[in-house]
C-alpha cells in the first residue's frame, strides 16, 4: 500500500478540521472560549508552565470534539435509521467531550482564578 505524500496527508487533516469548524456549533464555541482563555492568559502574564497546562487542556477539548464529530459521522453512515445502540455510541462520545469540558473549566479556574482574583484585589 502506497502512502500519500506528506503534504496530502496534512491537507486531509486540515480538511477534517475545517469540516468540524464549519459544521459543529460546539467546536466554534470551544474555539471562542479558547480565544478568551488566551486573551486572559496574556493579560495575566502567565508563566510558561501555566501556558503549557492550558495548551494541553484546550488541545484535549478540541481533539475530543473532532473525535466526537468522527464518531457521529461513522454512526450516521452505519445506522441511518434510529437504533438504540447508535444513540448510545453518539451519547457516550458526546459525554466524553462533556467530561473534557468540565475538566477544562476546573483547570481554567485553578490556573486563571488565583491571578485573576489577585488583579481584582489590587
Amino acid at each position: 500500500m502506497k502512502h500519500p505524500p506528506l503534504f496530502r496527508s496534512f491537507r486531509h487533516a486540515f480538511d477534517g478540521l475545517w469540516h468540524t469548524l464549519r459544521t459543529q456549533r460546539n467546536m466554534r464555541i470551544h474555539i471562542a472560549v479558547a480565544a478568551a482563555v488566551v486573551v486572559m492568559g496574556l493579560w495575566l502574564e502567565l508563566d510558561a508552565l501555566r501556558w503549557a497546562v492550558l495548551a494541553i487542556t484546550v488541545g484535549a477539548v478540541l481533539v475530543g470534539e473532532t473525535i466526537n464529530t468522527a464518531v457521529e459521522a461513522i454512526v450516521d453512515l452505519l445506522s441511518p435509521q434510529f437504533h438504540e445502540r447508535a444513540k448510545i455510541a453518539k451519547d457516550v462520545s458526546a459525554a466524553a467531550v462533556l467530561l473534557l469540558g468540565i475538566t477544562a473549566v476546573a483547570v481554567g479556574l485553578l490556573i486563571l482564578g488565583p491571578p485573576l482574583w489577585g488583579r481584582f484585589l489590587q
